[in-house]
């Protein structure tokens, strides 16, 4: 007779901390995420930068941090992949993963900001981009006393 392992998947919310230096190409960091959660089988249902904020205290000598928060399904087995994986990563400061059961469908789909992530993401790379220009366009200026 043989014994079926039966796969259990839960909800999850998971909190992601990346140095501020990730501003800079958000796409990346949020690309990041979602590699580390499907990679271990998960399926993000929405996936939103949170909030920029100064940290309490520094973490790897960072003082601000840029916090996305993603709602997900995956197998049981695969949260402690997921957060191996998380801790190793040298882009990631901290993730912290925790059951989302008490929260529906809708409700998690409803925290959906991937289509504002990603109109943030062009925008910021945009004024980057143009500033980046506008310094090499610059004419070098001395001051002469």
């Amino acid at each position: 007779m043989s014994t079926a392992t039966k796969t259990t998947i839960r909800q999850y919310e998971g909190m992601f901390l990346f140095p501020q230096a990730v501003t800079a190409d958000l796409a990346a960091a949020s690309d990041h995420v979602r590699e580390s959660i499907t990679r271990h089988g998960g399926e993000i249902v929405s996936l939103v930068k949170w909030d920029e904020r100064r940290l309490a205290y520094d973490i790897k000598s960072n003082k601000r941090g840029v916090y996305f928060l993603a709602y997900f399904t995956a197998p049981t087995s695969a949260i402690v992949s997921i957060e191996r994986d998380c801790t190793l990563s040298e882009r990631m400061l901290r993730a912290m993963i925790v059951k989302a059961d008490h929260l529906s469908m809708e409700q998690m789909q409803d925290a959906e900001g991937q289509a504002r992530l990603v109109m943030e993401a062009k925008l910021r790379k945009q004024t980057t981009e143009a500033a980046d220009a506008e310094a090499e366009n610059a004419p070098n200026i001395m001051m002469m006393d």
